[in-house]
């Protein structure tokens, strides 16, 4: 090569490094609040790029989705097994204003069910909620041993499976088509639809775990922020949430409450009524 012919050979010092800058430091963090209908409200933070120009930040958080341990937000570790999805759909402040987007079995959960020597029974249909959400739900269910059954298998017969897989869709849409979405998570928790299902499918074939396994969320009505705001309403003081209880803990309640005690008339009170 001739002398002369390149000349960037000769020009490597040319312009000055490239200033590295910590990424973090234009960013900010928001928390995530879960709706009132779980115990715990603030559920953890999240990550945006500061507001740069005609990049808005809460652009940015909302639609974003995530997934958190139902007993991190009922505070109860026997409901581990169960995974909620939150879509943020508002943003206040620094806070990120959540909704119900669909709920899930973890995996250990659902090998830990399924065994040889039964039938497994599975089911889903779409129903539509009264505030208009469009919902697929899935659910599973096993065969159980009849009481003093000396079989080892219990394999359900074909027909039989129809009439399980026809009583759970009939259960499923029936539960989901009378209420909100609000009010169906609250079914969901103490496993409510899966307990239904269970008693009335008995007389085909006894059936044992049976769950709503899954729940996706295929259409949302229109956008509302009142609605929003109402399934997060609540003061400071109420900030955990509100509880939900098993259908046997709250009958369990009922019966122990003291009955209404009726007001006792001494003898100068029934001589002031004759009067």
């Amino acid at each position: 090569m001739a002398v002369g012919k390149n000349k960037r050979l000769s020009k490597k010092g040319k312009g000055a490094k490239k200033r590295l800058t910590d990424p973090y430091l234009k960013k900010d963090w928001y928390d995530i609040k879960a709706p009132a209908m779980f115990n715990v409200r603030q559920v953890g933070k999240t990550l945006v790029s500061r507001t740069q120009g005609t990049k808005i930040a809460s652009e940015g958080l909302k639609d974003r989705v995530y997934e958190v341990s139902l007993a991190d937000l009922n505070q109860d570790e026997e409901l581990a097994y169960r995974k909620i999805k939150l879509r943020c759909e508002e943003v206040q402040g620094k806070s990120c204003l959540t909704n119900f987007h669909g709920m899930d079995f973890s995996r250990d959960r659902l090998c830990s069910l399924v065994r040889k020597w039964q039938s497994l029974i599975e089911s889903s249909v779409d129903v539509k909620t009264t505030d208009g959400y469009l919902l697929r739900l899935f659910c599973i269910g096993f065969t159980k041993r009849r009481p003093f059954q000396v079989r080892k298998t219990t394999y359900a017969q074909t027909a039989q499976i129809r009439q399980i897989r026809k009583k759970m869709v009939e259960i499923m849409t029936k539960e989901a088509t009378t209420c909100d979405l609000k009010e169906l998570v609250q079914k969901f928790v103490p496993e409510v639809i899966g307990k239904e299902i269970e008693r009335a499918c008995n007389f085909i074939y006894p059936l044992q775990n049976v769950y709503v396994r899954k729940v996706k969320v295929l259409k949302t009505p229109r956008f509302d922020i009142s609605r929003l705001m109402e399934l997060h309403s609540g003061s400071a003081a109420e900030d955990a949430g509100i509880k939900v209880s098993s259908g046997a803990t709250a009958a369990a309640a009922a019966a122990a409450a003291p009955a209404e005690q009726a007001p006792v008339v001494g003898a100068e009170g029934l001589e002031e009524v004759e009067a």
